[in-house]
């Protein structure tokens, strides 16, 4: 598993990676080592970067109920101190989030979509007003300025088909938030047999390893 460490001290030109695993399979998961390989590759190219943990399946947040859409829309100066605490745990993933210049996301796909964990993170962090409004021309994402890079595995061939409704999903979440720079790494055909699976697996960590191989002006 990939070993990360945080800098103590918080330099503004330091750039962060925010690696988000989402496997109910922890460090066995597929998409969170493929997310894994390419934070340790990201540190090892930016040595005094720090990289941010963010396991879903370690610590799963809660689903988005009534108590916290009231809280979300109430007024801070009128929230009560429940309601407080409840905003105070999406507004420390929102800061996570808005703080990254990267974001690596470790994507294993669930019966044609996300895990329910990821999806509870996406409620938490999209909020009108904070990471998103409303204008005149249409909603306005206002999560910017960052490279988003998924690391999508799969049991069986999806990508391109119309049974992957998961890439759209989390493409349109992402930009609707304003973050439009993403890429997906696909490794497929992980459950089909040794050999597709080998193929599926090389073909994702090639991609992986090319990511951060310097351009040659």
């Amino acid at each position: 598993m990939f070993q990360w460490r945080i800098p103590s001290t918080r330099n503004p030109a330091m750039k962060t990676l925010l690696l988000i695993r989402s496997s109910i399979l922890l460090g066995d998961g597929q998409s969170n080592r493929l997310a894994d390989r390419y934070a340790a590759a990201w540190q090892n190219a930016h040595p005094e970067g720090r990289v941010i943990v963010r396991d879903l399946a370690e610590n799963p947040l809660p689903h988005l109920d009534l108590a916290r859409v009231g809280a979300y829309s109430t007024p801070a100066e009128r929230r009560t101190p429940e309601q407080q605490v409840l905003v105070a745990q999406s507004d420390e993933l929102i800061t996570e989030l808005q703080g990254a210049d990267v974001v690596a996301l470790g994507l294993p796909l669930y019966n044609f979509g996300v895990p329910s964990t990821l999806k509870a993170y996406f409620d938490h962090v999209a909020r009108a007003g904070v990471t998103f409004r409303y204008t005149a021309s249409g909603p306005e994402g206002l999560v910017k300025g960052k490279q988003v890079i998924v690391f999508a595995a799969r049991g069986g061939l999806y990508q391109g088909l119309p049974h992957d409704t998961q890439t759209p999903f989390v493409r349109n979440f992402l930009g609707f938030l304003g973050m439009t720079d993403v890429r997906f790494v696909h490794a497929e055909g992980l459950a089909m047999g040794d050999e597709p699976r080998a193929k599926g697996l090389q073909a994702a960590e090639a991609q992986i390893d090319a990511l951060l191989e310097p351009v040659e002006a």
